[in-house]
Formats: C-alpha cells, structure tokens, sequence
C-alpha cells in the first residue's frame, strides 16, 4: 500500500488561537527589548551621576526637579534632629529584617532637609542602643540626592505623629517617604526641595546606622527574556506547522486503487 502523501492542510480555530499565541509572545518579546533600553539607560545615569561633582548646599536649595539630579552627590554642613527621627518599616539587609532611620539635618543656613542615614537591625530601634552613631554637634556629611517614589498599592498608608510632642522618637508608622507629611510631623518647614539624601556607607561610631542603602546596581535580564518569549513563539509557530502537515488519506486511498477479489 502506497503512504498517503503529507499536506498543508491548517484548520481555522487552531490557526487562530496559534496566531493569536505567537503574536502574543512575539510582542512580549519586543516589549522587553524595549525595556532593556531603557533598563540600560537607568544604569548607566546610576553608575555615572555619583562619580560627577558634588552639590554644594546653593546648588541642592535651588533644585526644582529632582529627577536630573537624583543619584548626584551633595556635601552638607549642619547639624541633626535625632530627637525627631523617623523610622521607615519593613527594610531589610541582608536578608535580616529592620528599619531605615530617617534624620531632619539642619544647615548652617537654617534650611532643613530629611536624610536617610542608613539600616538598623530590629533589635537598634531604640536609639540609646546606637548612642555611638548619634553624632552631636555641627557635621559635616555626604548623601546621595533622591526623589520620593510613588507607593504601589502592596504598601500600607504612613501613619503620622508629631514628633514635637509626646509621640517623638520614631512616633509613627512610616513604609514610603512622604515628604510633606514626614516634614509636617518633624516640625520642619512646610516647603522645601522635592528631594531626601541618601547617607553613603561611612566608618561611623558604632556601626549604625549603615548608611549607602541607594541600589546603584540594577538586575537587568531583559534580554534573556526578550529571547525566550521568541523562543516559546517560535516553538508555537513549528507546533502549529507540523500538526497541519497531515496526510492526505482520500489521496492514499486512490493512489492503492482497488484490492484484487
């Protein structure tokens, strides 16, 4: 008996749902190709913005958009409010859990800016245990300049208190940084430049806070996604061919001819 030739022969759901599929993962990867861009971009804004000059005080007071200059180094010369900290909940270092301790620093001009100085263990939320890394008095220090982000909808609401009053130390539940209303609660000024710093890691007495928390390094497995939705597309696309490559049985049947009685 003669093989039944092998043909073309797509049918119309399977071709649509295929299609539908391989567009799909297709798009996906030209999606993250696109975002590889601008993942690339970002890191390099991030590993080339520290390395330029530093901001001095004038420079950082007269900044109106942040987003230029975040990642950019400033020096200040002031002193801290560790009497009005706050503390943002839910950091972790190293897989162990904390909080990031964040100080009103006063200028040598007046002005007043909030500083992320760093990680602390749960076990240092009560600042007599971190005594050491109180400095008093006029410092002189090095942050990173940053811009409040947006919370999404996993993060709690800010729990403000008035650290003026009998709530100070660490009163509320802070989870994002707020500026207006983290000012408000520390008793600062009302305005002030969109932006917070950033402490780099320094050798300070005690250990803690561990300053240099800002994430100069990003992931970026864009591209070893955008090849693997190709991938699975192309896949699909060769599934879909060999199903359809059916043989003919009504043209096997002829090509046989009658069985002999």
């Amino acid at each position: 008996m003669t093989p039944a030739p092998r043909r073309f022969r797509p049918t119309f759901w399977a071709t649509f749902f295929a299609g539908l599929g391989v567009a799909l993962m297709f798009g996906l990867g030209v999606w993250q190709i696109d975002r590889l861009g601008t993942k690339q971009e970002m890191i390099a804004e991030r590993e080339s913005r520290p390395a330029l000059e530093a901001l001095d005080p004038e420079q950082l007071l007269a900044i109106g958009d942040a987003a230029p200059f975040e990642f950019r180094r400033a020096e200040l010369t002031g002193r801290f409010l560790h009497d009005r900290e706050m503390l943002l909940l839910a950091r972790s270092m190293n897989r162990n859990v904390g909080f990031q301790v964040v100080t009103p620093f006063v200028l040598e001009t007046g002005e007043e800016l909030l500083i992320n100085r760093g990680w602390i263990p749960d076990d240092r939320e009560d600042p007599a245990t971190r005594a050491e890394g109180q400095l008093d008095g006029q410092v002189t220090i090095v942050a990173l300049v940053r811009r409040p982000g947006a919370p999404n909808w996993l993060v709690p609401d800010n729990v403000p208190a008035d650290l003026t009053g009998d709530d100070a130390m660490g009163g509320g539940d802070w989870y994002w940084m707020d500026l207006p209303a983290m000012r408000e609660a520390a008793g600062l000024a009302p305005n002030g430049p969109p932006l917070y710093l950033e402490a780099i890691a320094t050798d300070l007495p005690g250990g803690f806070p561990i300053g240099g928390q800002t994430r100069l390094e990003l992931r970026n497995d864009h591209l070893q996604y955008a090849v693997t939705w190709f991938l699975l597309g192309g896949a699909l696309a060769i599934i879909w061919f060999v199903f359809h490559w059916r043989r003919d049985e009504k043209a096997g049947t002829k090509a046989a001819g009658p069985k002999a009685s």
